[in-house]
């Protein structure tokens, strides 16, 4: 019989096994089900999610560089190539390491086996480093036949530009990450480029590739693309700017060569020049291309437009004259002045003398508003769009917001800014009979319609003055070539500069085209700040474009003139021979 608990034992609490070990169990059941549920979530749900992220942690997607296409003249001359090469990589302690091999692996990467440890050491931390860049295949391959431990061999590709310095401007280059930078290499980057290739690569903790199992995408190789260039031509025209620019002790200069019908650029060049095969060298003022980013107030070069403006409106006749006087007027505040006063002169005069004062007359004539579409009708304010990067801004301001000091000053050339593409293609309608071509650096599939600025009757209304800038008594009598008829006109202009024109400094022009009556070419030539004396664009650029003219037109083949032939010399009658005697008379002819 059991015995009935006292009061005390009562009160006591339970046993070790009582309802806190069934608490216990039931927070250890919790946990352990949460356990489950979350391993069921890892393992089952987001299995494939958090295999990716370990993936990535891991796993590379490596992209493979496509071989980039060449760049070449019209002629099929290469301008820009890729070569394929090789870069070095090398795990720092690995090849510490392997002592034995530093001798052989330093005498192919033509260095010291001291100085080669040297450099691994200091980067020995790094997971993988470079050793050189820029090998050929075959050095790689006499690399990877040493088995050195640590050692990789990366393909890529190099780029070579066979001309150098001479269409740099032009072509561009790339940059040491391979990145298009300017010139054509970056206008037509997206062509030359091609599709990158990826590959997948695994690497280890420090970023090393342990394993490369497969290559997913190929590379697609870029395309070629062919410019407007005439190599010759452009060999021939940067040796005669750079020779110029040396001669007059320039700050630069630069040329460029028009085919006036398609509107193909010929040749291009800048001054000071740079070498885009050389990566260290690289001044940004030497890599400026001056005809695209340059911009200057053209000065005298558009009298010949301001006067195709005013015959084309009828403000003045074919015949017109005026009185220039002593060579000043003062208009609106300005005091305009030519260099010589020439008294009446008629429009080939006006050019030939390049006469300030006559130029106002005949914007007087024509109004405001006339002159600046005029200007506008010739393409001043707008770009160009020649496919070459880098155009700078020019400014032609609406002829509402001019001042009387604006028409009077633009008629000669100045309160409104262009760049060497504009001028040289206002150029080419006046050369293709008032039809204005579109510029191009780059080879067209198709023609693209010029457009018309003045009548065909204009146009060589106003070639035929040109030609008087030329013969004895005009401003350009240095752009001369012999055996055929030369049309163009000088400028010369104040350099402006951030606080107003520079004391002393100015920018040299000459445009003109041949052969006058049915032009080939057309060409600008402006040299920068000669500081050698002379500073007038007859003087300083008219020489340069008769070098190239006259090399062009050899190279090209250009038919002579027909000039007029040189009158016949009168020929020299010798004395009939006389014999004297003692009284001094001479002998009488002999009768029949």
């Amino acid at each position: 019989m059991k015995r009935p608990l006292n009061p005390a034992q009562r009160s006591l609490p339970d046993a070790p096994g009582g309802w806190r070990r069934v608490a216990v169990l039931g927070v250890l059941g919790v946990f352990a089900l949460a356990i489950t549920a979350r391993a069921f979530q890892l393992q089952i749900l987001s299995n494939d999610a958090y295999s990716k992220k370990g993936d990535n942690q891991y796993v590379r997607m490596q992209q493979m560089r496509a071989h980039r296409g060449a760049v070449r003249d019209r002629n099929g001359e290469p301008l820009a190539l890729s070569a394929p090469v090789v870069s070095i990589t090398a795990e720092p302690e690995k090849l510490l390491a392997a002592t034995g091999t530093h001798a052989a692996l330093a005498s192919l990467l033509q260095e010291s086996p001291a100085a080669l440890v040297t450099r691994v050491t200091k980067l020995r931390k790094q997971g993988q480093i470079y050793l050189k860049h820029y090998l050929t295949p075959e050095e790689g391959v006499q690399i990877a036949a040493l088995k050195v431990p640590g050692i990789g061999i990366e393909p890529n590709y190099r780029r070579f530009y066979p001309a150098g310095e001479v269409a740099a401007h032009v072509v561009g280059f790339l940059d040491f990450e391979g990145n298009a930078a300017t010139g054509v290499e970056r206008s037509a980057d997206e062509r030359l480029a091609g599709m990158p290739g990826k590959r997948r690569v695994i690497r280890d903790n420090k970023k090393r590739i342990v394993e490369d199992p497969t290559e997913l995408t190929p590379a697609q190789p870029g395309d070629d693309v062919e410019v407007t260039l005439d190599l010759r031509l452009q060999y021939l025209a940067y040796r005669e700017l750079k020779a110029a620019v040396t001669e007059n002790r320039a700050k630069g200069g630069l040329i460029v060569l028009v085919d006036p019908r398609s509107g193909d650029i010929l040749a291009l060049a800048s001054q000071p020049g740079f070498n885009p095969n050389r990566s260290d060298v690289r001044d940004p003022e030497a890599m400026r291309n001056r005809a695209v980013a340059m911009t200057f107030e053209p000065g005298s070069t558009v009298k010949p437009l301001l006067i195709a403006q005013a015959l084309e409106t009828g403000a003045i006749r074919p015949d017109y004259t005026v009185d220039t006087g002593n060579g000043f007027l003062k208009v609106a505040d300005v005091n305009v002045r030519d260099v010589h006063a020439a008294g009446v002169v008629d429009l080939a005069t006006l050019l030939a003398k390049s006469s300030n004062v006559g130029a106002v007359h005949v914007g007087q004539k024509m109004g405001t508003e006339s002159i600046w579409s005029g200007y506008t009708k010739f393409g001043f304010g707008d770009k160009v769009g020649s496919g070459l990067p880098g155009e700078e801004r020019t400014v032609l301001r609406d002829y509402h917001r001019w001042r009387a000091s604006d028409t009077v000053t633009a008629s000669y050339g100045y309160s409104f800014t262009a760049n060497a593409l504009q001028l040289v293609r206002a150029y080419c309608a006046l050369a293709n009979d008032g039809l204005m071509p579109a510029i191009s650096i780059l080879k067209r599939d198709s023609v693209v319609p010029p457009q018309r600025v003045v009548s065909a009757h204009t146009a060589q209304l106003v070639r035929g003055l040109l030609e008087g800038v030329i013969v004895k008594g005009g401003s350009g009598t240095k752009a001369a070539v012999a055996g055929y008829r030369v049309a163009g006109k000088t400028g010369t202009v104040k350099k402006n500069g951030k606080g107003g024109y520079i004391k002393g400094a100015y920018q040299s022009t000459f445009v003109g085209m041949m052969p006058a009556e049915n032009p080939s070419l057309v060409a600008l030539v402006m040299i920068d700040e000669p500081g050698n004396g002379d500073y007038y664009g007859g003087a300083v650029s008219a020489p340069v474009f008769g070098h190239v003219m006259a090399g062009a037109a050899r190279l090209l083949q250009i038919k002579p003139d027909e000039l007029p032939p040189l009158p016949e010399p009168t020929p020299v009658v010798p004395p009939v021979p006389t014999q004297r005697v003692d009284i001094g008379m001479p002998i009488a002819r002999a009768q029949p």
